[in-house]
């Protein structure tokens, strides 16, 4: 072919690609500019507060997450069986209250937020702007409890408590792209960094009073339960007994709460049920390899039977370089940054009934939720000391990184 020639056909096929993908860019551009907020769950109040990621954690904006709650009472006191539940959870779980707000994660295009409702056994999808429902997903047995969303954003799993399944929806349209089936009462969830698997944490019953040691078999089937995020098919089971059993803790529970990866993912920092501090995992070897002890409050009391859901600790995370972990000492009303090399924990910060725990948007704070006294308070990593407290709603549970659109200040209707 001539030179001249193709030269001309090159020219009309760039002009035919900058046709195409010129509008295409343009789109990108328009869209609208996000800010990254972290929103606090108020379990007991049924709302979301919307507060800064770093800094002075300043109050946004704030979410009513139960607009439709009149309709779905109505629902409740039509079932006799899910009025049943609906008053155990009430009376149990929520410690005399309802359930209205566990879990909740932002969608990647920062207009709206996807939030498990344990009373109403749903997951629903509120628009930020409006405040009204976009979908809602009523997940199978009586109650729905945490989540995880994938790393691309597209995908949320959500555990059904009372059916031992956990379930994982398409963010957008609260479609069901499959399903596993877990040990009793599945809890945490966690994807891996690649998106290929799923972590979940069956915790078994919590709401008796059988707590004493010698009958913790009362309390099911507990383990981990790894899947594959793509065909939900099982990949590995991790019974954490026997692991406990191989170090001589025989006495302390199985049953696996909040959890960390390190940034590489060989380790996974691990509370259990009853006791006050953390395992270190080593995923390749399947062992544990180091146990931590926090120190107990003279004032806390030694009838297990008191301790919420039979926490002692609750809520750990890690700091994004995978230096120091962060640990919430439910029970023992304080937060405290342990040194990931040396095991050795930083100031006591007291806090109330702290529930979770998380990084700040700069990675340079640990953020809990202090349930005790209805605010957020920030640790810094580097000095354990804490930092700023900011008052929130009715029992802050939950605390998760996300996104808004750039001038939100809370949605129509928010309360």
């Amino acid at each position: 072919m001539p030179v001249r020639r193709t030269r001309h056909l090159c020219a009309i096929a760039a002009a035919l690609v900058l046709s195409v993908t010129a509008p295409t860019a343009a789109a990108a551009d328009s869209s609208p500019a996000l800010r990254e907020v972290l929103f606090v769950g108020n379990n007991w109040d049924g709302t979301a507060d919307v507060i800064e990621s770093t800094g002075d954690f300043a109050r946004i904006g704030r979410i009513d997450v139960v607009p439709d709650k009149a309709e779905r009472m109505a629902e409740i006191n039509a079932d006799p069986i899910r009025w049943i539940y609906f008053m155990a959870i009430r009376s149990g779980v929520g410690e005399g209250h309802d359930q209205l707000v566990d879990d909740m994660y932002s969608t990647p295009d920062g207009t709206s937020v996807v939030v498990s409702r344990p009373s109403f056994a749903d997951v629903v999808s509120l628009d930020l702007a409006t405040g009204r429902i976009n979908w809602r997903f009523p997940v199978s047995g009586y109650r729905s409890d945490h989540m995880a969303v994938s790393p691309d954003g597209k995908r949320v799993a959500v555990s059904a408590s009372t059916s031992n399944t956990v379930h994982v929806l398409d963010i957008a349209t609260g479609d069901e792209l499959g399903s596993f089936r877990t040990g009793d009462k599945p809890h945490e969830n966690v994807f891996s960094k690649d998106g290929k698997h799923i972590w979940n944490m069956s915790i078994g019953e919590v709401n008796t009073a059988l707590d004493a040691t010698w009958l913790d078999w009362t309390k099911g089937d507990r383990r981990i339960t790894v899947v594959d995020a793509t065909t939900f098919e099982r990949v590995k089971v991790i019974d954490m007994r026997e692991r406990l059993d191989a170090i001589g803790l025989k006495d302390h529970s199985d049953a696996v709460r909040p959890a960390a990866f390190s940034p590489d993912e060989s380790k996974l920092y691990f509370q259990v049920s009853f006791f006050n501090g953390f395992f270190e995992y080593d995923v390749a070897t399947d062992r544990i390899t180091r146990t931590k002890t926090l120190p107990k409050n003279p004032a806390t009391s030694d009838d297990r039977t008191t301790w919420v859901n039979d926490s002692r600790h609750h809520g750990i995370t890690m700091k994004p370089d995978g230096t120091k972990l962060c640990v919430a000492g439910t029970m023992d009303d304080y937060a405290a940054v342990v040194d990931r090399a040396t095991l050795q924990q930083g100031p006591l910060v007291t806090a109330s009934k702290p529930y979770w725990a998380t990084v700040s948007g700069d990675g340079r704070s640990c953020v809990v939720s202090e349930s005790g006294a209805d605010r957020v308070t920030a640790i810094d990593f580097a000095t354990g000391e804490k930092t700023v407290s900011v008052p929130v709603g009715d029992h802050p549970q939950r605390v998760r990184l996300g996104h808004v659109e750039a001038g939100w200040s809370g949605a129509e209707g928010g309360r």
